[in-house]
């Protein structure tokens, strides 16, 4: 915990001595469980209608900055508060959301603002949960603690194997499944924050699939930016995993969130090896940076920064700012998904304020549609944004790019994107299950 978090752990740990009222205490099920999981808190020894407030607290891996949040509860006429049953008054959000603690996890005060609690590596995420008296006012110090929990979130189950890659061009980290297999493969990309993110390929090999987490530049000795993409690479990582003798063949899946949605457009399309692909908030044209393949360059849509718009506050709302995919003129940059012989799922937040993920979904499905094809489903949800993630991951409606390294709007509504997260997450799984047999 950061060195604030750990001042504020103490004095916590005062308050139990003054404030104490009796047997109070909190429990939380599983204390170390997956990261994707539902967890169970409950509190017991409380005052008939006792007014309590629950606090979570976590740091971040990298940084070490401070992640807070709060919901105000009343107890049952037996003294008991069971989050499965009891409805927020209050706080950072209202109703029956037995994880909301978790995903309305956002920066401490005096942290800096814009960040997302979103892991880089693989530890667990510790997260520790305070039960007050009374509800606490938003800035105001909390009252008494009465008890308090801590809790592992965690993205490698037992046995999971993490194997990091070094096999030709090709660089990452392949997650096996504990077991002989052979598994259905999975080839996992972000998008243009670079480098290597693992989490969700880890939690993808914890639900039985090998789950090759692909980087594409800004790692060990890929390029440092995204410019001038090689598809040899995309297609040497597929064939890399459709051999592994862990995987189950003779297709094999690819999942994408932004950029990583886009390669998997066209990786569906141009490679017979991939038979579904996974598009999460994409774009079914190059946009950015152009792609090479053998002699062919296959160009891109591109930024035009005077459609930015930035608020008093410094955000950036790049919403308008890419080229129209839907003027004649850019109808080169198009991929040509009708090709593709598998099946894809596309997954979008209708609030997303990145880009116009809505609009692509639609283009892409009337591409489709108009050369005869169906094979695709559509997962769409009002009032969520831009980065659809595992469950509970905490929504962030603005952070930091780690390209423009300024504050840009993802758009999207707390509460809405935590089911988007915790509804496609499972979906998900069963699509890749359908189509890798």
């Amino acid at each position: 915990m950061a060195a604030g978090g750990l001042c504020s752990a103490a004095a916590a740990a005062r308050a139990v001595s003054r404030g104490w009222r009796g047997a109070a205490t909190l429990a939380v099920h599983p204390a170390a469980g997956l990261a994707d999981e539902a967890v169970e808190t409950r509190a017991l020894g409380l005052s008939p209608r006792q007014a309590v407030t629950l606090r979570a607290l976590a740091t971040a891996e990298l940084g070490g900055s401070l992640f807070a949040s709060c919901a105000h509860y009343e107890a049952d006429a037996g003294g008991r508060l069971e989050l499965a049953r009891a409805a927020a008054l209050g706080g950072d959000f209202r109703g029956l959301e037995p994880m909301g603690l978790f995903w309305s996890l956002a920066p401490a005060a005096l942290e800096p603002p814009y960040r997302r609690l979103v892991p880089r590596g693989l530890r667990p995420l510790c997260v520790d949960l305070l039960l007050h008296d009374g509800h606490s006012p938003a800035g105001a110090l909390p009252g008494p603690l009465l008890a308090r929990a801590r809790l592992e979130r965690c993205f490698t189950a037992p046995g999971v194997r993490r194997v990091r890659l070094k096999e030709g061009r090709v660089r990452g980290s392949l997650f096996l499944p504990a077991g002989d297999g052979p598994f259905p493969g999975v080839i996992d990309m972000f998008g243009d924050e670079g480098g290597l993110t693992e989490y969700r390929a880890s939690l993808l090999a914890n639900r039985g699939f090998a789950a090759l987490s692909l980087p594409y530049f800004d790692f060990e000795d890929l390029p440092r930016v995204m410019k001038d993409l090689n598809f040899q690479y995309f297609e040497e990582a597929v064939r890399f995993l459709q051999h592994h003798p862990k995987v189950k063949g003779p297709g094999i899946g690819v999942i994408g969130t932004g950029k990583g949605a886009e390669l998997a457009f066209s990786m569906i399309t141009y490679l017979p090896e991939v038979v579904a692909a996974v598009c999460i908030s994409g774009c079914s044209f190059h946009t950015v940076t152009d792609l090479h393949y053998g002699e062919k360059t296959l160009p891109a849509l591109r930024f035009d920064m005077s459609k930015v718009i930035v608020s008093e506050n410094g955000v950036f709302d790049i919403f308008e700012a890419l080229d129209d995919p839907r003027d004649p003129a850019n109808s080169h940059c198009c991929i040509p998904i009708e090709k593709a012989e598998g099946h894809f799922l596309l997954v979008v937040g209708e609030a997303d304020r990145n880009w116009k993920s809505s609009l692509y979904a639609e283009l892409a499905i009337e591409r489709l549609r108009h050369h005869g094809k169906d094979n695709f489903t559509l997962l769409s949800y009002p009032g969520a944004g831009h980065q659809i993630d595992p469950p509970s991951t905490p929504f962030c409606l603005v952070a930091i790019d780690r390209v423009l390294r300024v504050p840009v709007l993802g758009g999207g509504e707390s509460r809405a994107h935590a089911y988007a997260q915790e509804d496609s997450w499972w979906k998900i799984q069963k699509f890749l299950r359908l189509h890798l047999g």
